[in-house]
């Protein structure tokens, strides 16, 4: 039988890639996901008939509904007749089992839109350029009776430099569906800022001129560096298509032609017949420094008037803006009343300011749920602070926040504070270089109360900082206590914080007034107040609770209920924000599906085990016949040859798994609520799993052994919070030792071949960067990274260092001897989607030294899910 079917079978497939996948199996071997839209979700596949990458675009299931199969294939023949240099072609397509799909060919290069977010604005004769070639696809088409509906950047492909214009089937079969069974899917065909105004209007007979409208949007983008319209909500966009003229390129760029400027603003009139005719007179005149306008210079600004028929669908114009495009992001949270139902969506990042999932990954919304701070990256792996309102689709960098961490707002929404290495600042969220407020000892967390003071927590306690950089005590923690995640409480009355002591984790009050501390009583982290009279906060077993809490009292009450929203929590943070009137934006599951692959130095992949699975940290055995994983969690060993897994531990919670140097055994770390130990059990099976002696009082996270066999080193959380490494001894005959122990936190510990060099990755710099130090004797330190870097694996002979930067991974070529030294850097490959950890290695060197295993993860386009109502849906009783 072959291999494909055995992956089709998978039962760790979604079922919608399970029928896909079955459905192509003879023809197509779907990859990974490239990204998803509004209407469909875009895979990268193999044509195993003619050995290519090709793109498979499956439409949303509600949208499939609607079209229907017979209307699709119907329609998509038309779309397969299109053939012209500057339109993507369509290879195949198909239905299966509901699923409604066509295959294009798989274009290397980036979108109009991508070229846009890079640059902003184009070089005005690339812009007329990429305007005619766009115009002479759509001209094209047009002839063949046509239309396309939906032109904007997204859909003009960018190959060596020339237009590709995508996606011409979704539309017109769609347009067949009709608008009011398109608006019940909460969809629409069309992007506001693109859109013509009879399109926005809804009238059902759509023109060639009306992708010309769009296309002269498209055009004034490209030389402007925006479309002529804008606004805060799809429906403030709409109504300005409808009613508003567009302003001059030439006011925001003079070394525009006049021509140029005639013809696109020409292109952009609200009549249909006062458009250019057809895309090749748009493209003509584009061309044409001769070209003029009847239109006046001196009525450009002057708003259009509105037709007896436009006023009288503007109304409804502005309903399906409210509830067609919340695909497409436009929607504004707005407060609800008692007993509105809950709601649910998704926000789409670009790929630019990807949501970087990690620990540190805290969000943050402002108190009136309109704003989003999150942690980001770009496809460099840069790493920054992003603002995102959540009724526009482009997030915004937080100038000075490379590296930040922890966002919070202050109680107006006007400013932002968050961590960068121990300082706490201050920037305003409408732009402008941050302000250091005070500094930390330490990791800190902030809280913004309403008299203006920002409380941190650190490892002194809970402080107050005041104008001019004053910091003073409020709440001193004590020897085997740690406090953290303050949040404000409303009116001054106080916050709520996490106390940990020991292995456990409680939530406290405090009073600002009288300085004093008001346990609750209550186990659980990362506490948030909601208007509506309720404390949410992550509970020790990763589930988000919520509790009726008294404001007045600063006291709870009743039993806790389980919020219904899939958070991630990890180290007791919960990837999630909550705003003061009970909006929730969380984080998508780390535990996406994942490939592994094995990767040569240029990045050439392929499938190392054909399932899809929860993939992490995977290693080689000494012997390289075996590796031990981490996989729905718990660790287990995957026998090369055969393709076999098998569990090594039999309880869950078990990750990291790292071999001895003989291939006997294999440790791991057993995570118990906040309580973690270290485990070794036999790599042939048998025997239950033993403790390593004295690790479970460190705290480790992870263990890496020595090759001498005698001892292990374990990466530690202190009870400050920080990251240390120690030396423990497997017989226990020697007490533990600190390699590594200072403010910074130093994790990612890698032992050379011959355990005389210990690299690691410390953040003393206020980043993370990779040095090196001799081992046992812990010599000078020697830097091995340039400009960030994290994860270093050592070759199997020792003479090169990798690790990674961003989602490159480089090759240090180092010297060893009696003096370590690295004589060169080389980039291997970079690409983002492989698995990254700020803390460990989650990628393994094969035994041959040019070959890496690696975790793929096969999920779509960032993305973030709103919900709405969901603490007014909680009842007026305890939950």
């Amino acid at each position: 039988m072959p291999s494909i079917f055995c992956f089709v079978s998978d039962p760790q497939l979604p079922p919608e890639l399970l029928v896909l996948q079955t459905a192509l199996a003879d023809r197509y071997s779907i990859e990974r996901t490239l990204g998803a839209g509004g209407m469909a979700t875009v895979y990268l596949a193999h044509d195993q008939r003619h050995d290519r990458q090709v793109a498979v675009k499956v439409l949303r299931p509600e949208l499939a509904a609607v079209i229907g199969a017979q209307r699709f294939l119907q329609e998509i023949k038309t779309t397969a007749n299109l053939q012209h240099p500057h339109i993507l072609g369509l290879i195949d397509s198909g239905a299966a089992n509901g699923l409604l799909w066509y295959v294009m060919p798989f274009v290397r290069g980036e979108s109009l839109r991508d070229r846009l977010h890079a640059d902003k604005q184009l070089p005005i004769p690339e812009a007329v350029r990429l305007a005619g070639e766009v115009a002479s696809a759509l001209d094209y088409a047009h002839r063949q009776g046509v239309i396309h509906r939906d032109i904007k950047p997204e859909n003009i492909l960018l190959h060596d430099g020339h237009a590709l214009v995508a996606d011409f089937g979704i539309a017109l079969a769609a347009s067949k569906a009709g608008s009011t069974r398109m608006t019940e899917t909460g969809m629409s065909i069309g992007t506001p800022q693109y859109m013509s105004p009879e399109q926005a209007m809804g009238e059902r007979e759509i023109t060639a001129r009306s992708d010309v409208y769009s296309l002269g949007s498209v055009t004034y983008e490209m030389l402007v560096g925006a479309p002529p319209f804008t606004g805060p909500t799809a429906q403030a966009i709409v109504a300005r298509v409808l009613t508003s003229e567009p302003e001059p390129p030439s006011a925001s760029r003079k070394t525009i032609p006049p021509h140029v400027e005639a013809a696109v603003l020409q292109a952009l009139e609200k009549l249909p017949a006062d458009r250019f005719a057809s895309a090749a007179e748009f493209a003509a005149a584009l061309g044409n420094p001769g070209f003029t306008s009847t239109r006046s210079t001196a009525g450009l600004r002057r708003p259009a008037p509105v037709s007896v028929g436009a006023r009288a669908w503007l109304p409804w114009v502005l309903f399906l803006a409210a509830v067609g495009f919340i695909g497409f992001d436009q929607l504004r949270p707005r407060a609800a009343s008692p007993g509105a139902p809950v709601q649910r969506f998704d926000i789409l990042l670009p790929d630019h300011a990807a949501y970087a999932a990690n620990i540190l990954s805290v969000m943050a919304l402002s108190p009136d749920g309109t704003l989003l701070a999150y942690n980001g990256e770009d496809s460099t792996g840069h790493r920054r602070l992003y603002l995102r309102a959540l009724d526009r689709a482009e997030p915004v960098p937080v100038a000075g926040s490379d590296n930040g961490q922890y966002p919070f707002f202050s109680p107006d929404g006007g400013w932002i504070g968050f961590r960068v290495g121990t300082r706490i600042v201050r920037a305003p969220v409408t732009g402008g270089s941050p302000e250091t407020i005070c500094e930390s000892k330490g990791a800190a967390i902030g809280t913004w109360l309403e008299n203006n003071v920002i409380v941190i927590a650190d490892s002194i306690g809970l402080r107050q900082c005041a104008a001019g950089g004053q910091v003073t005590t409020l709440l001193a923690s004590g020897p085997a206590e740690v406090f953290n995640f303050p949040h404000a409480l409303p009116g001054d009355r106080g916050l709520v914080f996490t106390v940990h002591r020991d292995s456990a984790s409680e939530l406290a009050v405090l009073d600002v007034q009288t300085k004093k501390m008001i346990p609750l009583h209550i186990a659980g982290s990362d506490p948030r107040y909601v208007e509506t009279g309720h404390l949410v906060y992550a509970g020790p077993d990763g589930l988000v609770r919520a509790v009726r809490f008294d404001l007045q009292r600063r006291s709870s009450s009743g039993e806790p209920g389980i919020i219904p929203e899939p958070v991630q929590v990890d180290f007791g943070v919960a990837q999630m924000a909550v705003s003061r009137n009970g909006i929730i934006v969380r984080a998508p599951s780390w535990s996406r599906p994942r490939t592994l692959e094995l990767v040569d130095r240029s990045g050439r992949a392929e499938r190392f085990h054909p399932r899809i699975g929860t993939y992490e940290d995977p290693r080689f055995s000494p012997d390289g016949r075996r590796v031990a994983l981490t996989m729905d969690g718990g660790v287990w060993l995957l026998e090369r040859a055969q393709g076999a897994l098998t569990r090594l531990s039999p309880d869950s919670g078990a990750r990291r798994p790292a071999w001895s140097h003989d291939g006997t055994r294999v440790g791991y770390v057993l995570e118990r609520g906040r309580t973690t130990d270290v485990r070794m059990a036999s790599a042939e099976g048998g025997g239950p799993a033993v403790s390593l002696p004295g690790a479970r009082r460190l705290e480790p996270w992870e263990v890496v052994f020595t090759p001498d066999g005698h001892s292990a080193l374990l990466r530690t959380v202190a009870p400050s919070g920080t990251r240390d490494v120690w030396l423990v001894s497997l017989d226990s005959t020697r007490p533990p030792v600190p390699l590594l122990q200072n403010p910074a936190n130093e994790v990612a510990p890698a032992l050379s071949p011959d355990g005389h060099w210990l690299a690691y990755v410390s953040t003393e710099s206020g980043r993370a960067e990779v040095y090196v130090q001799s081992f046992p004797t812990m010599g000078p330190r020697v830097p091995v990274s340039l400009d960030g870097g994290t994860e270093p694996v050592w070759s199997p002979r020792g003479d090169e260092l990798f690790y990674r930067s961003g989602p490159a991974l480089l090759a240090a070529t180092v010297r060893l001897g009696p003096v370590f030294g690295v004589l060169r850097r080389t980039l291997l490959f970079s690409d983002r989607n492989y698995l990254s950890d700020l803390t460990h290695q989650v990628y393994d060197v094969a035994p041959d030294g040019r070959h890496f295993l690696m975790v793929r993860n096969q999920g779509g386009t960032s993305h973030l899910t709103v919900t709405l109502n969901q603490f007014r849906n909680l009842g007026t009783t305890a939950p």
